[in-house]
């Protein structure tokens, strides 16, 4: 018996809702209709005008037959058309697949026939890619050509027009939020160690939380100006579509991540904040002289990945740049924790300051529970900043799971949380800082490069008899993939020729940028030694 608080009182459309941050836009849209909501080059809309835009867009879709628990896709950099997307397909009913633009045709073919892609909306930057992807499928999608004169591209994928496209659809289309909040609302592909990428899939509950998240922890306040230094495609950017859209701030678009063009917008429009890895601070700093000076007002920033080092931390906060670190993972909606800043520790050295911020810190407020701890027993790792674990998590800002992968997602949430695979320990204060990971995944520039995605294709060399990669520092790009290999006897091979291989054979961006010959470091079990060759690539 539940007792005398169960009794009459039961969920009505009078006090229950579905969470969904689709009602962020509808909110803006009411309330500030007139405010600035998107920049990009010459174009300016405001909130009505965006809102109307999104549902012409879910109009469209439903016309075209596609609706509730369909994916569309879109190969977009930061436009308006991607934001757009972010609202406009979840009204529709459908999930939205954002693809990392930097991909191949082959990882890319993979996620549009895994995830059963009904639409593709595609930048014409990427129209080549998007042909050669799609001409190998037996059910192509609708593509849509999205034309951004700030390319200036006559290459179009399609010959159906994004704008012809909504100019089809009702800028009065009367939306249905989620009848479940546990709804799907977005797919993002990662990279797995083992095997094709993994098709992580969002709620609309968890995308709303998060969002709202990302403003108390950043204190974000409102109408805040941001600009978009960090892909939309990378976990549906952070949240931050909604985050932005629920603060009715303005979302200013970038194409392309310039340090010159960042320092210019944030001077232009009054940029207050920005996201990306720390290589976008690194860029800022190598900028002109001349450009840095453009920056005039105190700006926010928000990084995650391998932390900058203390003279970065300390030179971009010279200019004017407040640096908020958080971790998270593509299976949690983006962030998740925070180095949740003490103002005593602003009288700390530049070098303490720097180590403390480094930390991966607490969890957000909607994460409901971030442990570091054993791998196998769970049981938690005493707080002495010494000894390693595991980081879990658990919450409602963890995924669904993995599409039509139910092992893996078994896996995952073996014990009733997430595995991050990640290794850290616990600070006394409670802090979790992250020593290293069990995926031997590297982290470069922001983008996650399996290594044994890239030893998959190593092997494939008819001149390589083994190959082991790890992450060499790097202090553009954080870490790059660095190679091992043991060529066949009688067979040569330069490094040119490896790395060169490599690239026909993967985004460029994944393939090694260091190779090594000679004999690998094993066990007595003859497993490799990557813990001796990740100390060998630091000497590189």
């Amino acid at each position: 018996m539940g007792g005398i608080f169960d009794t009459g009182l039961d969920r009505t459309a009078a006090n229950h809702a579905p969470l969904t941050p689709l009602g962020f836009l509808e909110r803006a849209a009411f309330v500030y209709p007139e405010h600035p909501a998107v920049i990009h080059g010459r174009v300016r809309r405001n909130w009505r005008q965006t809102y109307d835009r999104c549902r012409q867009l879910a109009s469209a879709l439903n016309r075209s037959g596609i609706g509730k628990g369909d994916t569309v896709a879109a190969m977009l950099p930061n436009t308006p058309e991607m934001l757009e997307a972010h609202f406009g397909v979840p009204m529709a009913g459908a999930v939205l697949n954002a693809l990392n633009i930097r991909l191949d045709a082959d990882t890319i073919r993979f996620m549009l026939k895994h995830g059963e892609a009904r639409a593709l909306l595609v930048d014409r930057e990427f129209s080549g890619v998007i042909r050669e992807a799609v001409s190998g499928l037996e059910r192509p999608p609708l593509l849509i050509d999205v034309n951004d004169p700030e390319l200036g591209s006559d290459d179009a994928a399609s010959e159906l027009d994004y704008e012809a496209f909504i100019a089809g659809g009702d800028p009065d289309f009367h939306w249905q939020p989620p009848a479940d909040e546990w709804d799907a609302i977005a797919l993002n592909y990662t990279s797995g160690t083992t095997g094709d990428p993994k098709g992580v899939v969002y709620h609309h509950r968890g995308a709303y939380l998060n969002a709202v998240s990302n403003q108390m922890v950043w204190a974000m306040g409102h109408h805040p100006v941001y600009l978009w230094t960090l892909p939309m495609f990378h976990c549906n950017g952070w949240c931050f579509p909604w985050t932005i859209t629920a603060c009715v701030g303005t979302h200013v678009c970038l194409r392309k991540v310039e340090p010159v063009k960042i320092l210019e917008l944030i001077r232009e429009h009054q940029v207050t904040h920005f996201c990306g890895a720390p290589i976008v601070l690194n860029g800022l700093l190598n900028a002109p002289d001349e450009a840095k000076a453009w920056l005039d007002h105190p700006v926010q920033a928000m990084t995650a990945g391998a932390a900058p080092p203390a003279k970065v931390i300390g030179a971009v906060e010279d200019m004017g740049i407040a640096i908020t670190h958080v971790y998270g993972l593509t299976e949690v909606y983006g962030p998740v924790t925070v180095c949740a800043w003490h103002g005593e520790w602003d009288q700390l050295p530049l070098e303490q300051r720097a180590r403390v911020k480094a930390r991966q810190g607490v969890r957000y407020p909607m994460l409901e529970g971030l442990m570091v701890a054993d791998p196998e027993t769970l049981e938690p790792v005493p707080d002495d900043g010494e000894t390693m674990g595991e980081i879990f998590m658990r919450g409602n800002t963890v995924m669904k799971g993995y599409l039509k992968n139910p092992a893996a997602t078994d896996k995952a949430f073996k014990g009733g949380w997430f595995h991050t695979g990640d290794l850290a320990v616990r600070h006394p204060d409670g802090y979790v800082e992250i020593k290293d990971r069990l995926k031997d995944i590297i982290i470069s520039g922001g983008e996650n490069i399996s290594t044994i995605e890239v030893e998959d294709v190593l092997y494939r060399h008819p001149a390589v008899l083994e190959a082991a990669v790890v992450a060499k520092p790097d202090e553009k790009w954080g870490e790059t993939p660095c190679a091992f290999v043991t060529l066949r006897d009688g067979q040569e091979a330069t490094e040119q020729d490896i790395i060169t291989f490599c690239r026909e054979h993967l985004a460029h961006f994944k393939a090694p940028r260091k190779v090594v010959f000679g004999e690998l470091p094993k066990t007595s079990t003859g497993k490799i030694q990557k813990f001796n060759l990740r100390e060998q690539a630091k000497q590189l």
